[in-house]
């Protein structure tokens, strides 16, 4: 959080560690290197990179969720969501 009292992200955050398994290992990366993937940043964040759903799923969001101006909506497999579950922590 900052002085604001809301979250921002941290641009000078860089990537620490993959989270879970990377499409290659899962069968989801169709045999290219631009495939979907979890990482936690140096400061603890998380970033994922997907596929930019925001324009046909932001019409479907439930009541009281929306997306900011400067949000995405990223879409990945599930599969790669259960294998970075072990890597996540509780707290």
């Amino acid at each position: 959080m900052n002085m604001t009292g809301h979250w921002e992200a941290d641009r000078a955050a860089r990537f620490s560690r993959r989270l879970g398994k990377s499409a290659a290992e899962l069968g989801e990366s169709g045999g290219t290197t631009t495939c979907p993937d979890v990482w936690e940043l140096s400061n603890g964040d998380v970033a994922v990179i997907g596929r930019d759903l925001t324009d046909v799923l932001a019409t479907r969001l439930p009541d009281g969720v929306s997306v900011g101006a400067d949000e995405r909506v990223v879409v990945i497999p599930r599969s790669m969501l259960v294998a970075a579950k072990p890597d996540i922590p509780d707290a």
